[in-house]
This record gives structure tokens, C-alpha cells and sequence, in this order.
């Protein structure tokens, strides 16, 4: 059904924290697409003259009928929210009612609308059941009101001043000119390239969010880029983020709880309701609201990089939203990052996207003008739920591996004899599996590998059920070394201390900050009476200790520890060793890369040795027969 558009009461308008603030073509796009988004538009095109502070945005949406249309730009005007209620559930993307008046009041608004006739199904068919002629007349008007484009004009202060009829498909089409025409000291901060390089990022920021969505930008007539729809957020991304592919992402959505704090407060009005309580209990977490409940499921989806596979330069895609925004969340872009923690290389960045979708009452939306920061009500819970599905993600488990291949023919056929039989092969039996149980039988399974071989004393060859890998066994040794040490950092104490020399008093101080003291052994020499418990019994212990000295905190420490004690390439293994190192090091939290962020393994799937040899030939066209 068409929205209606109403004037928030005076308790909600101050309710609300603060004006609109437009200060950019960009800002406006973005005020103007999101009305979009909640108008359900599945296709928008943003067209941009930033030389002439023009811009347009066009969708499919809902559209609006012309007694919506003339109330659109008045002040704290929209069909989001009602009463005071509804701050605290908002679920829209929009719901001050301003965006369109600050555009009426920063330049020349336009606004073309119809609502789409899908919206008029419930309209004819309750068209016969009025009372009287009279209002059966003004039904009829609205519908033919309803089935109409109209062009409307606003003045400065909102209010309609041309009013006409245009032919226009369902949908809208906003139309601002002469942006800051009557405020010019807001272009001078910006050119036309960055006023559409922020257009851009901010176009991608929401598209993430809704994948759905076919988004068109254009400078003038000139195409700039397109977004194609997909189901995740996974498939957009390579879109534009340079040097990203599909295979370099790892896509993971999981069930997410109600956090403790707001449970307790759902409790809390339970047992008020219960006991018949006429005043709310003090308590300092926002009350739920019943009108509405928290919906059935919350939900976390995750699209991160790979790190032995993707990074970059600068945090600038380390994004999180929630409930289809991108937003600036300090505590949670730290727990991102402090999850990737040596995964990727110095100096480089994760890629990371977490999108939150919290019952309304989880959230504050009004923290900032932009909508960009909120509060979360129980922020310590949330950061816990994101550090643990990273940890899920980067981890080689089941949930992020790939099936392994199979011919859709012979899988039907494997699936029917399943059903006949009294044995189970195992694929089918591990996608129908609700409790989550690995499939029984002897094929390898998917996080299971085999050592088979060594190449020149410093490769793994493993076999997989997918494939096959080749792992170095000395990096893979060292995450195994360094998670231990970070878990445990043991000191153990030396019969006969090491001697050091020539430490200066910052290398003293570095020493002393991880727990190995030293004390003065003569002129310029420093003994020391404990070391890390891997170090205590190598020849290279003086060397180890001198090298610890220069780190300045532990995570460095442990770092170089582990690496002087992992296994050296070239140490010749047995086919029990390398099992034995295989498995601890699937263990590990972060198998994929090592503490520097080199990758440990590589993975050679059979479709690809399937390829390569060509094993798609027909044997008698291969003879040429």
C-alpha cells in the first residue's frame, strides 16, 4: 500500500537529536537513496552534475499519490514513525521527516511520483463497501489520483508551488538544483572529483548492505559504474573493491541471541505485566516495546578476506553495519581487527564486513545527525559475537570449506541409492545432517588430511577430499609454536645463566617488560637467569635472548620465539611426524597464515587436476578417431 505521510508531534520532534545535516552533494545522495531503500526500490540510479550542484535520483519504488506528495518536504514530515514509541524501534532507514525539507530550503526541489498500482489490489477490492455515495466518489477520486504520475515544485519552505500531472513509470524521481545556491560557502570545501569519489563510497557502503539492489551511477550522461544485484554480500563486493575476487572472500551467516542485557528487560516487563504493575521499574537499559517484539531470529553475516590471500594497504574495508547501514563503531572495528592479529603481513589491513541485524531495541539510532554512529545497548556482548564468528571463519572447519566436487548426475544417483539401501555414502547424509554431526564412513573427510609425502624436506604433501595440498612445514609449525606461547608464555629457570653484552638500557627495559630480568655480570655484561621455556635448551639461546631485546612488547616476543624455535625447512620428517604437525596445526585458531602473514598452505582442488590433464576428453576424439 502507498505510505502515508504525516507531521510528527511536537514530544517526538524534540525527541530527536539533531537536524539533518546536508553539507555535500554526497550527504543528499545519501538521504535521497536510503527514502529509496524504504520505499523498497529494487533498481536506483543516482545521475550527478557536481559542476552545476545538480543531482537526481530515480527508483522503482512504492512511489507516492499526490496528497503524500504535496506533504513530503514539510518540516519533521514522514510515514516512518508516529509517536515517541517508535524511536525506540525504528527499522527503517529513514524517520526524522527532514531530508527533504533541507533539500527544499539548500536549493530547488522536484519530486515526479506514482505510486505503483500493485499497491491499489487492496483499494478495488474494498471499493464497493462504501457507506455512501459520497465517499464511494472519493475512493474512486483517490484511485484515479493514485494511478496518476504528478510533478511537484517546492518552495524554500517546503510547501508546493507547481503542481502537474507527468508521465512517469511506479516509482520516484527526486530532483535537486542549484544545491547551496543560497549557502556558498559549503562548495568551496569540496571539487567535483572528490564530491564524486565520496559519492561513490557511499553508494558502495549501502549497496553492501542490500544486495538486492541494481544501483546505476552517472556524472552527467556519462555512466560511471554499475552494481548488479546478487543474494550476498559476498558477490558484491568484488564489484568494486579493486583486487578482491570471489575466491579471496570467505561468506559466513550465523544465529545470533538476544543480548543478556535486553533478555533481562524483556523479563523485567513480563513480570510487571504479570503482577499488574502502573509504573515501569527502575532500571537503566531501554524498556522493549510490546507493540514491538523482538523478531524471531537476530543475525550476523560475515565477508572477510581471506589473509593469505587478500589485505590491503589501509583499514578502509574494515566496515561494520547494522540493520542495513553502514556505521562507525569504534569498539567493534577494534575486535576486527584485534581478530586478524598476526594473520596478514606488517602494515597491512584485513578486509572485513560484519552486518548486524539486532532487534530494534538493541540499538540507539539517535547518536549523530548522519545516522552513522549508534549504541549498542550491551556493546561487550556484541563485540564477543563478532570476535567468535571471525574466529569460526578463519578457522578450517566445515562451515567455511568447499564441498567437496561432485557431478550433479552422479550425486542424484548417489542419493537414490541411499534411499534403497541399507548403507550410507556419506554426501547426502552430511547435508541433511540437523545435528551438525560429521558423516560417518572411511572416506576422508572435509577438514581431514593425510600426509602422503615430503618435497625436498620442507613441503607436506597432503591428501584432501577435495583435492590435494601442500603445506610448509615450517611456518605451519611456527602458528602451532606461537598460539602455544601466547596461550602460555613459560619462563624457565637456568642452572647456569646466560651472559649477554653490550645491552643498552632500552634492551634492559625491553627484557624486563616480558619477565626475563638480568642483572650486571661484570663490565658491560648482563646475566640472565631465566628465558622462555622453548629457548632454554638451544645453542642459539645468547643469539634468541639478544633478539628478544630489541621487541618491545610481548606479542613480538612470542613471535620471534616461536619462529627461531619452529622447525628448520630441510629437516627430513617422517610420514608420523608430518601427521602429527598436521593435526596440531589445524588446531590452531588462525591456520592460514603465519604470524608474519605469509600463507601456510596451498590447496590444489581435483577439479583443477582435472583440468590441467584434460580428463574431460573423450579417449577416442583424443586419438582422433
Amino acid at each position: 500500500m502507498p505510505v502515508t505521510i504525516q507531521t510528527l508531534p511536537a514530544e517526538v520532534i524534540n525527541l530527536i537529536a539533531a537536524g539533518e545535516v546536508i553539507d555535500s552533494i554526497a550527504a543528499a545522495v545519501r538521504e535521497l537513496v536510503e527514502n529509496s531503500l524504504d520505499a523498497g526500490a529494487t533498481r536506483i540510479v543516482v545521475s550527478v552534475w557536481p559542476e552545476q550542484w545538480r543531482l537526481q535520483v530515480a527508483d522503482n519504488g512504492t512511489g507516492m499519490d499526490l496528497e503524500n506528495l504535496q506533504q513530503a518536504a514539510s518540516p519533521h514530515s514522514t510515514s516512518k514513525i508516529t509517536t515517541e514509541a517508535d524511536l525506540y524501534k525504528i527499522a527503517t532507514l529513514g524517520f526524522r521527516g527532514e531530508a527533504l525539507h533541507s533539500l527544499a530550503q539548500l536549493g530547488c526541489l522536484e519530486v515526479l511520483s506514482r505510486p505503483n498500482d500493485l499497491g491499489l489490489g487492496d483499494f478495488w477490492e474494498n471499493r464497493e463497501s462504501a457507506e455512501t455515495p459520497a465517499s464511494s466518489s472519493l475512493n474512486q477520486g483517490r484511485v484515479e489520483n493514485a494511478r496518476s504520475g504528478w510533478r511537484v515544485v517546492y518552495n524554500n519552505s517546503g510547501e508546493p508551488v507547481e503542481v502537474e500531472t507527468a508521465a512517469i513509470a511506479p516509482g520516484t524521481v527526486v530532483t535537486v538544483a542549484d544545491l547551496f545556491g543560497n549557502w556558498p560557502v559549503r562548495r568551496t570545501f569540496l571539487t567535483a572529483a572528490q564530491q564524486m569519489r565520496s559519492i561513490q563510497s557511499i553508494i558502495q557502503q549501502i549497496a553492501i548492505c542490500h544486495p538486492q539492489v541494481n544501483w546505476q551511477l552517472r556524472q552527467a550522461n556519462t555512466p560511471c559504474f554499475y552494481i548488479t544485484p546478487s543474494s550476498t554480500a559476498e558477490q558484491i563486493l568484488p564489484q568494486f573493491v579493486r583486487g578482491v575476487r570471489s575466491s579471496d572472500l570467505q561468506y559466513l551467516k550465523l544465529d545470533l541471541p538476544a543480548s543478556p542485557q535486553n533478555q533481562k528487560a524483556t523479563n523485567l516487563l513480563r513480570e510487571t505485566q504479570l503482577v499488574g504493575a502502573t509504573s515501569k521499574p527502575n532500571y537503566q537499559f531501554p524498556m522493549p516495546n510490546t507493540r514491538c517484539p523482538m523478531p524471531d531470529a537476530q543475525s550476523l553475516e560475515l565477508v572477510i578476506g581471506l589473509p593469505d590471500r587478500c589485505h590491503r594497504r589501509r583499514p578502509d574495508w574494515v566496515k561494520v553495519a547494522v540493520n542495513r547501514r553502514v556505521v562507525r563503531s569504534p569498539e567493534l572495528e577494534q575486535t576486527i581487527l584485534s581478530a586478524f592479529a598476526r594473520t596478514c603481513p606488517r602494515d597491512r589491513y584485513p578486509v572485513c564486513f560484519v552486518h548486524l541485524q539486532l532487534s530494534p531495541s538493541e540499538i540507539d539510532w539517535n547518536r549523530h545527525p548522519a545516522k552513522v554512529e549508534i549504541y549498542l545497548h550491551d556493546p561487550s556482548f556484541w563485540q564477543a559475537q563478532v570476535g567468535a564468528a571471525i574466529d569460526r571463519a578463519l578457522h578450517l572447519n566445515d562451515d567455511v570449506l568447499p564441498d567437496p566436487p561432485i557431478p550433479d548426475r552422479v550425486g542424484q544417483l548417489l542419493k537414490a541409492s541411499e534411499q534403497k539401501s541399507a548403507y550410507s555414502v556419506g554426501v547426502s547424509a552430511r547435508q541433511n545432517d540437523d545435528d551438525g554431526e560429521q558423516a560417518t564412513g572411511n572416506k576422508i573427510g572435509l577438514i581431514e588430511l593425510r600426509a602422503i609425502a615430503q618435497v625436498h624436506n620442507t613441503y607436506i604433501v597432503a591428501e584432501h577430499s577435495s583435492g590435494m595440498w601442500l603445506v610448509e612445514q615450517h611456518i605451519a609449525h611456527e602458528r602451532v609454536l606461537y598460539e602455544q606461547l601466547c596461550a602460555a608464555w613459560q619462563l624457565k629457570s637456568l642452572e647456569k645463566p646466560v651472559i649477554l653484552r653490550q645491552l643498552s638500557a632500552l634492551q634492559i627495559e625491553n627484557l624486563s617488560r616480558l619477565g626475563l630480568e638480568v642483572e650486571s655480570f661484570g663490565e658491560q655484561l648482563w646475566a640472565a637467569r631465566e628465558v622462555p621455556a622453548l629457548l632454554a635448551d638451544r645453542d642459539d639461546c645468547v643469539d634468541a635472548l639478544f633478539e628478544l631485546s630489541k621487541v618491545a612488547d610481548l606479542q613480538a616476543a612470542q613471535v620471534a620465539t616461536a619462529c627461531r624455535s619452529a622447525m628448520r625447512n630441510g629437516t627430513p620428517l617422517s610420514v608420523l611426524q608430518m601427521q602429527n604437525l598436521l593435526d596440531e596445526w589445524q588446531q590452531t585458531r588462525n591456520p592460514r597464515t603465519c604470524p608474519h602473514g605469509r600463507p601456510i598452505y596451498f590447496a590444489l582442488e581435483e577439479s583443477t587436476l582435472a583440468r590441467i590433464f584434460r580428463r574431460s576428453w573423450v579417449i577416442g576424439k583424443s586419438h582422433g578417431i
